[in-house]
């Protein structure tokens, strides 16, 4: 081991460092030698008092301010000096130095060293004296940058194949509102969910038509063993208003009632709530009765599809998924459906008179209209027929049934495919019909309430191809009771009652007259307007026809009241005719 003498330390009495004449007195053992003083005021900072670890490895750069050697740098530089290099040349000997960070794949240990000097340097702006070289971090970025708008480029191709969202819809109105229509009222939707009204259980005063029995085994069906949907064009089909109605008329000329409807214009007042597209219901005001009626070639008479989805459907009307046409192929689906589940043997189930709209010898679909009465107040009743279509013996016990169906257009707009999903996961396919079709199946929950079925079977009615909206299948059938999907589905009765009286309270204070209930095609709520006595009349007619070939109105007797109700049923059947 080398000793190391410290000497004596001479002091200093002007100021910092060794005094100059004690300069040549001093001797040290292995003293570096050519070891100037660097002079410093008592102002400046103290960085190091010596720097050991200082590296001159850039010392030759071209264009570098340190290629030239200056005192500075040389102050404290003891790297040419050997006096200690024996023990270093021992301690180096047993020491091995071992790099543990993550090398890069690229890294060239050739490649030159960027320095933020070299921005500044005058000498280096040339282009062929930077070094060459792949930029990782620049590539890299390059990298994410392309992928990012080849993303946005997908996105932006699959949004202008799809159409746009159901925000920016625009929807048009069910009737052309005309100027010379006073506005009376409009009702927002926020003001119905707070209603509620609780009526005692009705009454039958009549029930007309016949039924046929439902056949057990289509609850038997799987998506394995679907069957085909039928067609029935040989039978007809009735909607008939309700001023149009020969036993409605009756009732009301015997003061049954004060409110007269029918079990589609009331389920579309209490489900008013969840309905996005626009419809109308007419009222009329006579004495002091209340008729709300539906025009002819009304959007009633139709049934909406994914309604209530976030993904709209496409406007053009030509196209087989349009809303229009979807409407139409649900009616002429549910239609079908209706006769293909029944047992169509022969064996009826008769009532106290036949269908009041059929005319002798036609063959007409089997349907019971059970016309009841509610009590609203202790002076207000309201009557309205319902339709049930089938029954079914239970214990011993008949039970009437209502039938619909709900069909598949395209599994990419559902996001469910019913034929995969219906026997594993049928409740998620429910799911998804109640999200996008909440109104149409609240309003058959509440007409199967209205006309007091036992039990309301759904059937699941999907396309052969996505393409072909001619050919159908049924892949299922679910028989539910009314009262509990009801609750299932969050729907109130009280407030679908409260909803009615609430609008035929306002009603009735209104004059003799006519009236068209709107809901508002962008905006949740109804409005009332005053419309003329003739309006809806002649809405097929373009032009105003001569006096005398104008149609007259009916006569107040019995003889005109049946002649008026045979033409209306020879117009409801063709209009029926034309939704099948």
């Amino acid at each position: 081991m080398v000793g190391f003498e410290v000497g004596s330390v001479p002091f200093n009495p002007d100021g910092w460092g060794p005094p100059d004449s004690a300069a040549a007195t001093l001797s040290l053992p292995n003293q570096p030698s050519n070891v100037p003083f660097a002079p410093f005021s008592r102002s400046e900072k103290i960085g190091r008092i010596a720097d050991w670890t200082r590296n001159f490895s850039n010392q030759g750069r071209p264009g570098s301010k340190h290629g030239a050697h200056h005192q500075s740098d040389s102050a404290f530089d003891f790297s040419g000096d050997d006096s200690f290099a024996s023990l270093a040349a021992d301690d180096d000997s047993s020491f091995r130095l071992v790099d543990t960070s993550a090398k890069s794949h690229h890294h060239n240990p050739n490649r030159p060293k960027f320095n933020p000097r070299w921005r500044f340097n005058s000498y280096n702006n040339a282009r062929s004296q930077l070094p060459q070289r792949r930029d990782e971090e620049v590539e890299a970025k390059k990298r994410d940058a392309e992928k990012e708008r080849a993303r946005r480029d997908r996105m932006y191709n699959n949004r202008s194949q799809m159409p746009q969202r159901r925000e920016s819809s625009v929807f048009k109105s069910s009737v052309d509102i005309q100027p010379e229509w006073n506005m009376l009222d409009q009702i927002p939707f926020s003001t119905f969910s707070k209603l509620s009204f609780s009526v005692p259980e009705p009454e039958d005063l009549l029930i007309c038509g016949g039924l046929e029995f439902y056949d057990r085994a289509y609850d038997r069906i799987t998506p394995k063993n679907c069957r085909p949907l039928e067609r029935f064009k040989n039978r007809n089909f009735f909607k008939v208003t309700t001023t149009d109605d020969p036993v409605i008329r009756r009732l009301a000329n015997e003061d049954k009632a004060t409110v007269f409807a029918t079990d589609s214009i009331l389920s579309t007042l209490m489900c008013a709530s969840r309905s996005v597209y626009s419809w109308d219901i007419v009222v009329q005001r006579v004495g002091n009765k209340l008729f709300f009626d539906k025009r002819d070639g009304s959007q009633l008479d139709l049934l909406a599809v994914h309604e209530t989805s976030q993904e709209p459907l496409p406007d053009l009307k030509d196209d087989i998924n349009s809303i229009h046409s979807l409407s139409v192929e649900a009616a002429y689906i549910n239609q079908n459906f209706s006769q293909q589940v029944l047992i169509r043997d022969g064996n009826k189930v008769t009532f106290d008179e036949s269908n009041p709209f059929a005319s002798e010898g036609e063959e007409v679909a089997p349907v019971g209209y059970r016309y009841r009465r509610w009590k609203l107040d202790n002076e207000m009743y309201l009557v309205s027929r319902c339709e049930v279509q089938s029954v079914v013996d239970t214990n011993n016990q008949r039970s009437f049934l209502t039938l619909n169906a709900l069909n598949e257009f395209d599994s990419k707009y559902s996001g469910v495919d019913w034929r995969q999903k219906l026997e594993t996961q049928r409740g998620a396919v429910l799911a998804t019909e109640l999200k996008n079709n909440a109104n149409k199946l609240a309003k058959w929950t509440a007409q199967a309430l209205l006309a007091g079925a036992d039990m309301m079977k759904l059937g699941y009615v999907s396309r052969v191809h996505p393409r072909d909206h001619f050919n159908h299948v049924i892949l299922a059938v679910v028989g539910y009771k009314p009262k509990d999907f009801a609750t299932q589905i969050n729907l109130n009765t009280s407030n679908m009652w409260g909803i009615v009286k609430s609008i035929v309270d306002l009603c009735m204070k209104l004059d003799e007259g006519k009236y068209v209930l709107v809901k508002d095609p962008t905006k949740p709520q109804v409005r009332i307007y005053d419309v003329p006595q003739d309006a809806f009349d002649n809405d097929y007619v373009e032009e105003p026809l001569p006096e005398d070939e104008q149609a007259q109105p009916p006569a107040e007797d019995v003889d005109g009241e049946l002649a008026n109700a045979i033409t209306n049923d020879v117009e409801a059947k063709e209009i029926t005719d034309e939704v099948a």
